[in-house]
């Protein structure tokens, strides 16, 4: 129970991370040791399983269902998603209301994040090769361009535009350093979605306690659509992901980290930009929130396991003993 809850705690921090725009839950789940695992088993979703499923009465069919299941370690990607929905849900209305009330804070609090999980992670960067220098470069440059304050242009919110914008975004999830909340304010649908999110579990509350199904019908159609998006987006580039780390382990650490710290423009830019008058108090909560931000990574970092991985006997990514 005790590893469970660890898992259930690290989906809880991804998700938290997830919902903040300006800071991926990738940098989190890269931080706390399971970013390899997370990607693993991801990568091992095999299409065959939809056609198994149903199938569960015939052997054969059940015991290749089993075996993907296994392969995709169904448990902890189950209960690591129940932890990043809990924060989620819990966190986009908090994040949307201090992002009006105290802005400065509130992104001094994600540069602290964000600046610290860098790091943590820097005796994972390499620059002695031509490669690894390029991948640094590269990866601060894509960082810093996509986490530019947005344009306000209208975009609309039918569900095929919901469908790319949860494909895209999820992949960024995914990526240290890319925020695929970020993405979707560039995108125009972080409120929006956001907002239908909670319209959606209220309709399904109001339903489950009588009321009308009509509720569900339009949010429901916007969720379903971002999720579907969401769903081929992430079973698709995750296995570029593992691929990357399994052949050019080195170099795509050393992308990933500088995607970070090109990542620290926007909450720069947000600290800078968050107008009022800059008195000392006000200075001082701001220093305050960065110091917290970066104590909480190192606090995670220091009672997590680090990224050191071995070889099993598949040749996959394996935990080194005593990792969870």
């Amino acid at each position: 129970m005790g590893r469970w809850l660890s898992v259930y705690l690290k989906g809880v921090c991804m998700g938290a991370a997830d919902a903040v725009p300006g800071v991926s839950g990738g940098t989190i789940a890269l931080i706390t040791g399971i970013y390899e695992r997370l990607v693993g088993a991801i990568a091992s979703f095999d299409p065959q399983l939809l056609a198994d499923l149903p199938r569960a009465y015939d052997p054969d069919a059940r015991a290749r269902a089993l075996g993907t299941l296994r392969e995709m370690d169904v448990g902890f990607l189950v209960v690591l998603g129940a932890g990043v929905m809990t924060a989620i849900v819990g966190v986009t209305g908090v994040v949307s209301a201090l992002e009006a009330s105290n802005p400065a804070v509130l992104f001094a609090f994600f540069f602290g994040l964000i600046a610290a999980s860098a790091v943590v992670l820097w005796s994972e960067v390499g620059l002695d090769t031509r490669e690894e220098r390029a991948a640094a470069v590269a990866g601060f440059a894509v960082a810093f361009a996509l986490s530019g304050e947005a344009a306000g242009a209208a975009i609309s919110h039918a569900p095929p535009v919901l469908f790319v914008a949860g494909a895209i975004a999820i992949c960024a999830m995914i990526l240290p350093g890319i925020s695929g909340s970020l993405l979707l304010v560039l995108f125009g649908q972080y409120v929006f979605m956001s907002n239908t999110l909670h319209a959606f579990i209220d309709g399904a509350i109001g339903a489950v306690r009588g009321g009308s199904l009509d509720a569900l019908v339009g949010p429901g159609v916007s969720v379903v659509s971002f999720v579907a998006g969401a769903a081929v987006g992430i079973l698709s580039f995750a296995r570029v992901v593992k691929w990357a780390l399994a052949t050019h382990r080195q170099v795509t650490l050393t992308f990933l980290v500088a995607l970070m710290v090109g990542a620290l423009r926007l909450p720069v830019e947000r600290v800078v930009g968050a107008g009022g008058a800059w008195s000392p108090e006000r200075a001082a909560a701001v220093l305050v929130a960065g110091l917290v931000g970066a104590f909480a990574v190192l606090l995670v970092d220091y009672y997590t396991d680090d990224l050191e991985y071995v070889e099993d006997g598949r040749g996959d990514p394996a935990p080194t003993p005593g990792q969870d």
